[in-house]
């Protein structure tokens, strides 16, 4: 069976930054797909790069069949993007297994240092995340796992990356960006995507 990864990447990024994470996939048999979201300042609002991703992931099903495996990777603002998507446009009825990884579930200080719509949303307390984490427990349906660093400062407080669904592990990652290609999170991840299944008590 087809088993594909669908990378989501965070504020002023592109999917090339997963280039280290797909040659490690790629080694182990998981085909990845690490699209382009525009703009990626979050200019637009992360809802319109939800609707992007979406666009993506129906267009990736009609090439390689909805019965295939998808599974979603989503870092710092994309892990946002990749929530909305499964909490409020269907993607949690196509999706199999979510990470999160170094994501600002409850918001980062550094949000208030930038105007935009995509940084409004991003502050401790927003609508949007208030929106989102008030039926967080939905995420359940899937197996996930939360990756996170506590010596992160892009996430700040660091511990803002931690959800109550799914496993958990936190690795003392120096940087924010080291987080996608440090060798114990691809281990972790790897481990993760490719666990037989059942995974746990998840009903789907």
């Amino acid at each position: 069976m087809e088993h594909t990864v669908v990378l989501v990447h965070g504020i002023f990024d592109t999917g090339k930054i997963f280039a280290p994470m797909a040659r490690y996939f790629a080694g182990h048999g998981l085909r990845t797909h690490a699209p382009d979201l525009r703009p990626c300042s979050g200019a637009q609002g992360l809802e319109m790069l939800a609707r992007q991703l979406k666009q993506v992931i129906d267009t990736l099903d009609a090439q390689i069949g909805p019965e295939s495996t998808l599974d979603l990777v989503g870092f710092s603002m994309g892990g946002l993007i990749s929530r909305y998507y499964l909490q409020r446009l269907g993607g949690l009825e196509r999706v199999r297994r979510f990470v999160a990884i170094s994501v600002p579930q409850h918001g980062s200080r550094w949000a208030w240092f930038l105007p935009n719509q995509g940084c409004r949303q991003m502050r401790p307390g927003s609508p949007f995340l208030q929106d989102l984490n008030q039926d967080i427990a939905s995420l359940a349906q899937i197996d996930l796992l939360t990756l996170w660093t506590p010596l992160d400062l892009m996430i700040i407080p660091a511990g803002s990356s931690v959800i109550p669904v799914g496993r958990e592990c936190k690795i003392p990652v120096l940087l924010h960006d080291w987080m996608i290609k440090d060798s114990r999170v691809l281990k972790a991840m790897a481990d993760f995507l490719l666990e037989p299944e059942p995974v746990g008590p998840v009903a789907r």
